[in-house]
C-alpha cells in the first residue's frame, strides 16, 4: 500500500484552505502532520477520507490514481472500505456497548453476519486492551477507554491505512498515554498510520516522517528524527522550540 496525494486544494468560501498539498505514505510508516491551528491538518485528513470533497489534487492509492475533485460515489466507498478514521472526540454510539460499537460498522455497512462480527470485534478490543470492558456503555468508560474502543472499531474493518485526527486532543493529560500505547504497538505490528498530533514524543520517537503544515501549505518534512535534530527552515525551528516550552 502506498498512498501519494498531489496537489490538493480546499476552499470554504473565500478562504483557502488547502494551498496544493502534496503528501506520500509508504506501507508500514507512520507519517506524523504537526502544525499550529488552523494550518488545514484537520481538512486534509477529511479530504483524504471524502468527510469533505476536495477541490482539486490527486489521490494515488495502491497505484490507482484518482481525480479528487471528481470522485465517484462508488470510488469513494471503494476507497473507504481501505482505510479508517478516528475522531478527536470518539464519536461512539451512546446507547450500544463497547462491543456493538465495534460490531455496528461491520453489520451495517459491511454485511457481516452477526457472529463473525462480534469474533471480529472482539480480537479488535482485545488488541487495544478494551476486551474486559466490551459490555460497557461509552459513559461508564474514561475519555481513554473510549478512544481504545473507537480504535477497535476502525482496526475491525482491516484498513490499510487509519487517519487520526488528534486522537489524544479530548483527553486529560493522564489518560493520553494509554491511547499513545496502543498507536505505537500498531506501529510496531506494522500498521500504516497518518496522523495529525500534537504529541512530540510520539512524533519524535514513534513517526517514520514528520510533515510540517502552515496555512494551508507543507513547510517542511523529513525523516523523524533529522526533522526534530535538524530542522531546515525557521519557522518550523521556531514552533519546536515553543512546543518544548509548553508544559
Amino acid at each position: 500500500m502506498t498512498l501519494d496525494v498531489a496537489g490538493i486544494t480546499k476552499r470554504f468560501g473565500p478562504l483557502e484552505v488547502l494551498k496544493g498539498v502534496d503528501l506520500s505514505v509508504a506501507q508500514g510508516n507512520v507519517v506524523a502532520i504537526l502544525g499550529p491551528s488552523g494550518s488545514g491538518k484537520t481538512t486534509l485528513l477529511r479530504c483524504l477520507n471524502f468527510l469533505e470533497r476536495a477541490d482539486g489534487g490527486s489521490l494515488t492509492f495502491d497505484g490507482e490514481r484518482f481525480d479528487l475533485a471528481h470522485m465517484s460515489r462508488k470510488d469513494i466507498l471503494r476507497l473507504r472500505r481501505k482505510t479508517a478514521f478516528v475522531f478527536q472526540s470518539y464519536n461512539l454510539f451512546l446507547n450500544k456497548t463497547a462491543l456493538e460499537n465495534v460490531t455496528e460498522g461491520l453489520v451495517t455497512a459491511r454485511k457481516m453476519n452477526k457472529a463473525d462480527a462480534v469474533v471480529k470485534a472482539e480480537r479488535a478490543l482485545e488488541r487495544v486492551g478494551m476486551l474486559d470492558r466490551k459490555d460497557h456503555y461509552p459513559v461508564q468508560l474514561s475519555g481513554g477507554q473510549q478512544q481504545r474502543v473507537a480504535i477497535a472499531r476502525a482496526l475491525a474493518t482491516d484498513p490499510e491505512i487509519i487517519y487520526f485526527d488528534e486522537p489524544t486532543s479530548a483527553l486529560d493529560p493522564e489518560l493520553i498515554g494509554e491511547v499513545l500505547a496502543v498507536m505505537r504497538k500498531l506501529a510496531e505490528d506494522g500498521q500504516t498510520q497518518l496522523v495529525v498530533t500534537h504529541e512530540m514524543n510520539f512524533a519524535r520517537n514513534v513517526s517514520t516522517k514528520v510533515v510540517f503544515m502552515e496555512d494551508g501549505a507543507v513547510v517542511e518534512e523529513g525523516p523523524s528524527q533529522g526533522f526534530f535534530e535538524n530542522p531546515r527552515e525557521e519557522r518550523v525551528k521556531a514552533f519546536l522550540q515553543t512546543m518544548e516550552r509548553t508544559p
